[in-house]
């Protein structure tokens, strides 16, 4: 027996050696298609999309308008470098290694904001893709001012400590007065069309129309996109979370960081919209003493204050920490970059999921040189942001098909996106975007979500089917009526003949006829039109639930 439990012993040690901590670094470089680098044709975009989310977050943060400058150049058959040029801010030197050279390494992420990066993950993924696949590292090039130096480095990943290590480090000349420059090779492959880097840009100037860029491709064409509007979208202000959007554990972890000395300060200090009346009143209903230490308050009476915040009523949280396009931004945007007959855009009101604000833009623009054929071209955005990968998966394509399409004047089986001559944003601002990954590409299904998207899509449909009917229509029956009219002065000459009356005749009353016909089948279309409308919005609704009223600020 005593030699059995020797045996099991030493296996235990054994393993016990085998266990070693595994560093964020060496994760991701086993599972980088978690980041979305799992074929070389969607590296390329993820590359190129990740510094691009990093420079015009910067120029937006300093107030400045984004000039952006992208580059693909093909080095050999499979592998690219890729430049991304802005003229934001710059970086200071101190922190160049930690932002682009260690994973999770960022000031976005406990940050309550509307803005594009959230994880720290995005710049320094590109930089490990780049060295797992090339062995190469990422080259910097940042200024914050025409007073400061232009600091230049060479950067690779420890992958087993996830820390950076600077190859080369100097001073060098730029003539840029502040900017930051990233160049990276790694592998990839370039294809034109859909969901390629062509695309993406295409859809950044769209969604950014403040924004002037120009990208260079692999195969030396020159693309200039150039700014649609002057003025940078509203700036979001931070805020702190709301009490509604915080879990269990998370407000336990929050009751023992905090520096206030009261569970009621806590309360009202550590999340927004919670008063120091409020805040007696869940202490109250939780059976807490208000003057309670925070640190000192136990698991079981963390879960009574818990449960008492979830049932005291607490006003939705301000929707000032929200950037949206706007209307007149959004639609200059559409115009530049979509050949359409109509367009419109349609804002909806901010709401919440979790205790998060958000907030939906919809999009849409019908006939001129969109394809007649096939399902509607869907353009999906997140914080300014083109998802262009599984659309089928992203809360946005729910609340397409769950649209009845029918009614606006579009085809559509059950089921399916509508057929149509349409293109479709759909645009979601929030202080967290729920994705579905890492890699950033899909919206979850939030019920509150779906609700808002369709909402604003009923909206845009309505506006389209108005068009339709009083334009479209109006102009096939015209098409048609010309048509008839042609054919009057010989049927006037055969009627004549049978019935003895004069021709000029005959064909006043035929025209008068025809005239009289086409109005009253435009009336008879428009109405229908307006009952199957009508009939939509009884089945789904137009009545929002929402934490209670909203205000720009506190």
């Amino acid at each position: 027996m005593a030699e059995k439990k020797k045996v099991h012993a030493t296996k235990a040690h054994e393993m016990a050696e085998s266990h070693k901590e595994i560093s964020v670094s060496e994760f991701f470089a086993k599972n980088r298609h978690l980041l979305g680098f799992d074929s070389p044709r969607k590296a390329l975009l993820m590359a190129v999309k990740e510094a691009v989310d990093n420079s015009l977050d910067a120029c937006e943060e300093a107030r400045i308008l984004p000039d952006l400058y992208i580059e693909l150049k093909q080095i050999k058959e499979g592998r690219f470098r890729v430049v991304v040029e802005d003229n934001g801010p710059g970086i200071i030197k101190e922190q160049i290694p930690k932002i682009f050279g260690k994973l999770l390494y960022g000031g976005k992420f406990h940050r309550l904001r509307c803005s594009r990066g959230q994880q720290g993950i995005g710049i320094s993924a590109v930089l490990l893709y780049g060295q797992l696949t090339t062995g190469k590292g990422m080259y910097i090039t940042s200024r914050v001012g025409p007073k400061h130096n232009s600091n230049y480095y060479e950067l690779h990943i420890d992958t087993k400590k996830n820390d950076p290590i600077v190859d080369k480090e100097q001073v060098v000349d730029w003539n840029k007065e502040h900017g930051t420059r990233i160049e990276v090779e790694l592998e990839g492959q370039y294809q034109k069309g859909k969901q390629s880097v062509d695309e993406y840009i295409k859809e950044i100037a769209l969604i950014n129309p403040h924004a002037n860029v120009i990208y260079k491709t692999p195969l030396n064409e020159t693309m200039n996109f150039p700014r649609g509007v002057n003025e940078l979208p509203k700036e979001a202000k931070e805020i702190k979370p709301h009490p509604y959007g915080v879990e269990l554990g998370i407000l336990m972890r929050m009751l023992q960081g905090t520096d206030t000395t009261t569970l009621s300060n806590f309360l009202s200090t550590e999340f927004c919209r919670v008063s120091p009346k409020v805040a007696s009143e869940i202490c109250e209903k939780a059976k807490l003493s208000p003057r309670a230490k925070p640190k000192m308050v136990v698991r079981d009476e963390a879960e009574k204050l818990y449960d008492s915040i979830q049932s005291t009523k607490i006003i939705a949280p301000p929707t000032d920490c929200l950037s949206p396009l706007g209307e007149e931004a959004l639609l200059k945007g559409l115009k530049k970059e979509v050949d359409a007959e109509f367009y419109c855009v349609i804002t909806r009101p901010p709401t919440v999921y979790r205790g998060n604000p958000f907030q939906i833009e919809i999009a849409l623009a019908y006939g001129g040189g969109l394809e007649a054929d096939g399902a509607v071209k869907i353009m999906r955005f997140a914080n300014r942001v083109p998802l262009l990968y599984q659309q089928g998966a992203c809360s946005s394509a729910e609340a397409i098909i769950d649209t009845i399409w029918r009614n606006y004047g579009l085809s559509q089986s059950k089921g399916n996106l509508p057929q149509g001559p349409v293109a479709l944003v759909v645009h979601m601002v929030s202080v967290w975007v729920p994705f579905t990954s890492e890699a950033k590409e899909a919206i979850a299904h939030y019920p509150e979500i779906v609700k808002e998207m369709k909402l604003a899509l009923q909206d845009a449909g309505r506006k389209m089917s108005s068009y339709i009917r009083k334009t479209v229509k109006a102009r096939e029956q015209r098409e048609r009526v010309n048509l008839f009219e042609k054919y009057i002065p010989e049927l006037a000459n055969s009627l004549s003949v049978l019935t003895g009356e004069k021709p000029d005749i005959i064909e006043e009353n035929l025209n008068k006829v025809l005239k009289k016909g086409m109005k009253d089948l435009l009336a008879v279309a428009e109405k229908a039109e307006e009952t199957k409308i009508k009939g939509d919005n009884v089945a789904f609704g137009e009545k929002q639930d929402t934490l209670g009223e909203f205000e720009d600020g506190d």
